[in-house]
Parts: C-alpha cells; sequence; structure tokens
C-alpha cells in the first residue's frame, strides 16, 4: 500500500482542511442514498443510509461506513466510499450515530468513542439484514471516532467479529483518546478543530438538555473550551464513565489490538493533526490479524491525490482494495 501527498498541499493540516472542505465540491453529483430508521432496544432511534443500487441477481458484498465526531453520510469520506462501492458491484450502508442524521434523537445520550455496544447492535442488524436478501461478504469502515469504536467492537467481540465482518478497517482512528484530545486541545488544533467541533456539540447538548432538564449543567457546558471539558460534563456522565479520564482510558482501542481475531486494516497517517505519530500502535501492540499502515502523510481522514483540483478517491481504493483481498 503506498500513498504520496501531493505537491500543492503540503503538510497535515492543509491535507486535512482541503479534504474537509473542497472534495466534495470536485467529487461529482452526491450520492443516491435511501433512508431507513431504526428503533433502538432502548426506544431510541438511529438512521441508516443505503446507497440505492441496481437489483441483483448474484449475492454482493456489503460495504458499511461508520463515520466520525458529527459527521454523516454527507462527509467527504462517506461520499468517496460510496463512489468506490458504487464501481466494484458493492451494497454500501452509513449508519449514523444517534443525533448525526439530521434529527435529534430521544433518550438522554448520544455517542462516544468506544460505543462498541452499539456499533455490535448496528453490524447484527445489518448481518441480518443482508442475509435474507442473498447475503455475501460484509466489510465494515470505520473514520476517526467512528474507527476507533468499530475497533472496541472488534476487540470485544473477539473470535465472534468473523461471523459478522469479514474484514475491517480503521481510518484516522485516534487509538489513544488521551493523547488525540490533548493533541486537539493545544495552539492551532485548539483554535480550528476545536471550535469547529464544538460549533455543532454544544447546540446538540442543549437541545438535549431541553429534551430532559437536569441532565447536566448547562453553565459548566457553555464554559467547556475544549473536548476535555465537554466530554467532562456531557459525554462522560451520560455515557456511563466517571470523567473524562476514565472515558478515554476505557474507550481507546490500542491497548486491546492484540486481541483482535479478524483481518484488521489499522490506518493512521503520521502527520494527522488530531493524532500523534507518537501515540500510534507499534507493531509489537498488535497480533497477527492486525495490519498497521502509517503513511508519512495524508493528516487526518485527508489523504487527497492528483493534481488540483485534485480527488479523494485514493484513499477508498487502497482500504477498499485490501477489504476486498479479505472478502
Amino acid at each position: 500500500m503506498e500513498y504520496a501527498a501531493p505537491f500543492w498541499l503540503p503538510g497535515g493540516n492543509l491535507q486535512t482542511i482541503w479534504s474537509a472542505i473542497a472534495a466534495r465540491s470536485v467529487a461529482g453529483p452526491p450520492p443516491d442514498f435511501r433512508r431507513e430508521r431504526w428503533n433502538t432496544p432502548d426506544g431510541d432511534f438511529i438512521d441508516v443510509d443505503f446507497l440505492k443500487t441496481p437489483p441483483a441477481t448474484l449475492a454482493r458484498p456489503l460495504l458499511v461506513l461508520f463515520h466520525g465526531l458529527e459527521g454523516s453520510s454527507r462527509s467527504h469520506y462517506a461520499q468517496a466510499f460510496a463512489a468506490f462501492a458504487s464501481q466494484h458491484g458493492m451494497d454500501y450502508a452509513v449508519p449514523h450515530f444517534r443525533g448525526c442524521s439530521g434529527e435529534l434523537n430521544l433518550a438522554p445520550r448520544a455517542y462516544h468513542s468506544g460505543d462498541f455496544e452499539e456499533i455490535g447492535w448496528i453490524l447484527s442488524k445489518l448481518r441480518t439484514r443482508h442475509d435474507a436478501m442473498g447475503g455475501g461478504p460484509m466489510l465494515v469502515v470505520g473514520v476517526s471516532l467512528g474507527g476507533n469504536a468499530l475497533l472496541r467492537w472488534t476487540e470485544e467481540a473477539g473470535s465472534q467479529a468473523g461471523r459478522i465482518a469479514s474484514a475491517v478497517a480503521s481510518v484516522s482512528a485516534p487509538v489513544d483518546l488521551a493523547a488525540g484530545g490533548m493533541a486537539i486541545g493545544r495552539g492551532f488544533n485548539r483554535l480550528v478543530y476545536t471550535r469547529m467541533f464544538l460549533n455543532t456539540m454544544k447546540p446538540k447538548a442543549l437541545a438535549k438538555l431541553a429534551q430532559h432538564p437536569g441532565l447536566f449543567d448547562r453553565d459548566e457546558l457553555m464554559r467547556a473550551g475544549d473536548l476535555y471539558a465537554f466530554d467532562n460534563v456531557f459525554t462522560a456522565p451520560l455515557h456511563g464513565f466517571r470523567d473524562t479520564d476514565d472515558y478515554w482510558k476505557r474507550g481507546s482501542a490500542k491497548p486491546h489490538l492484540h486481541e483482535i481475531r479478524v483481518p484488521t486494516l489499522v490506518v493512521n497517517a503520521r502527520n494527522d493533526p488530531f493524532v500523534p505519530a507518537a501515540s500510534l500502535p507499534r507493531q509489537q501492540d498488535v497480533g497477527e490479524y492486525v495490519t498497521l499502515w502509517q503513511p508519512a502523510h495524508g493528516g487526518h481522514v485527508g489523504f487527497a491525490a492528483g493534481v488540483p483540483p485534485g480527488n479523494v478517491s485514493g484513499l477508498p481504493r487502497e482500504v477498499g482494495g485490501w477489504l476486498m483481498k479479505h472478502a
């Protein structure tokens, strides 16, 4: 597997920002999705977007993508993987974490980086649904937050993961949540990325407070200036963690990568501004089922390619091609 950053996008920040802002504008028409709403066991709902595909006479692989923090099926990487799935005759699904599909969810909870129980429930339903439609291998990609949560499910499921997914891949996952959380809370990252995330996360949290008065301290939430403080007042307590430190420790995938028992690709650019290179797993941290790909460049879910205006088709081609080899 190879990746070389284009000359016109030097550095991790440019590679990250260009892909997030400009990639969709050069990718052509957006994918044509059909949405299903699924009721959850706790009386809530999630929305799953399926790529509209022509009827199949043979079983097709199903490619599933779990999005990142505040992402959705509209994210540039979700659309890039949709194009890959269409080109290779695959079914494609993007489950939305709670509150990320454009409509506030109902329960007094949201989503988080270690949400492996939710991942497991979704994948089990997708496996059953796909089998009923003729079946075929299921391949799963998780991006950023979704990548860490997917790895946590793969670790927890152990040998049972292979009954659901033939192979999984994480892209730009902050597998050491504390290292990633500290990195995004400093300097340029705090001014740009932290502010961007909090601009959508705080209004969602306030809407959740209006749904469930007394759920958390509003003033404390409004004072939160970084993800550590936000997680301390909102994410951690709402999802059963003592505080941010407990959440980041228990939610991190890195300490358990050796427990994975299904073919797994872990992709991290070493110039990712969110994920310090020093925090990335080494070969001795993983078992025989895990392949590490850590190119020098790519940014955070960037991996732009080509001459201007560029494209992001290289990432799904490399990751999707690896997954197909293990289908």
